[in-house]
């Protein structure tokens, strides 16, 4: 595989955990879209995980879960990745996030000094898709 990211519409989150100055997004369900150079098709996997912000201040009360993700931003230093995660994520220097949540006029708004990706136990496959 070349790449993997995860589709943040449609990912599901157990729960988001404030302690002091670190934000946990723990995903249930993150949908990954794994691609490789030259091929007419893609995967679709589903693994559980943590996206997680250090040095972080949240704004507002965050949504509280479980819930949907309906997308939103991630960023890190100078790059934004809208409706996405790339795997693997882990980043030192400015991070942030304004995430929206299905159902609920909520929006999670990080503003952090890291943030990192931590996947649990294996990726589980769903389908192919194919790219015309």
């Amino acid at each position: 595989m070349d790449t993997s990211s995860i589709d943040l519409p449609g990912s599901e989150v157990e729960s988001i955990e404030v302690q002091d100055d670190r934000v946990t997004v723990r995903f249930f369900r993150a949908y990954i879209m794994k691609t490789m150079t030259g091929s007419a098709e893609r995967t679709r996997w589903w693994q559980a995980g943590d996206l997680i912000f250090g040095g972080a201040e949240v704004e507002g009360e965050p949504p509280v879960g479980p819930c949907v993700c309906a997308g939103g931003d991630v960023g890190e230093n100078v790059y934004t990745y809208r409706d996405m995660i790339p795997l693997p994520l882990d980043s030192q220097g400015h991070s942030h996030c304004r995430l929206r949540f299905e159902g609920t006029d909520k929006t999670l708004i990080v503003e952090g000094d890291s943030v990192r990706l931590v996947m649990q136990d294996r990726p589980h496959y769903i389908e192919h898709v194919r790219v015309d």
